[in-house]
């Protein structure tokens, strides 16, 4: 919402795909009609792109002895793929601190685990396995809360105010059996 709020034109570009579909009667969006929607499809995979769920995917183990880019990885090596960095790389994206959803629009890379310039929620067996729910769950109610209010910055603030810039890293609190102090 925050990067709409931003970008007026996308957000109001995805408000009229939806609206228009919906219509006036009908009252809320449905399971059915997501599949119509491409526009906020493509919102929907540019904020995956800019703010996936977790930066740093599951670990990996090398199981053989190879070389990336002239280093000799060992086997057993712990690997830490970074998604948040992968889907900001400028090799891949063109201006890709921006959130542009246009750039979804004519292009068949999916965050489904197949392309791998877009690794949200990671692939193969580590794999996120609710990202089916997860993903239905976010295009219903995103399209629901665009189709039947009319979202703006609050008075007095202006765009510029708003920080969307995060931290990369992934923060785990471990905690003692019995004690409520995280281990650092």
């Amino acid at each position: 919402m925050t990067a709409l709020i931003k970008i007026p034109k996308a957000m109001k570009e995805v408000q009229t795909e939806i609206r228009k579909l919906v219509g006036s009667k009908k009252g809320t969006v449905n399971e059915d009609d997501i599949q119509n929607l491409p526009y906020l499809k493509a919102v929907v995979k540019e904020t995956f792109r800019l703010y996936p769920p977790v930066p740093l995917l599951v670990p990996r183990e090398t199981m053989h002895k190879s070389i990336l880019e002239g280093y000799e990885i060992q086997p057993k090596t712990i690997i830490h793929v970074n998604s948040w960095a992968i889907a900001r790389d400028p090799e891949y994206w063109e201006n890709p601190e921006e959130f542009i959803p246009e750039r979804f629009l004519n292009n068949n890379i999916d965050f489904k685990g197949q392309d791998f310039e877009l690794l949200p929620f990671g692939a193969g067996r580590r794999g996120c396995p609710g990202i089916a729910l997860g993903v239905a769950t976010v295009e219903l109610v995103l399209s629901n809360l665009l189709y039947a209010f009319d979202w703006e910055l609050p008075c007095g603030m202006n765009i510029q105010d708003i920080d969307t810039d995060v931290l990369p890293g992934l923060t785990i609190y471990l905690y003692r059996i019995g004690e409520a102090k995280p281990l650092h």
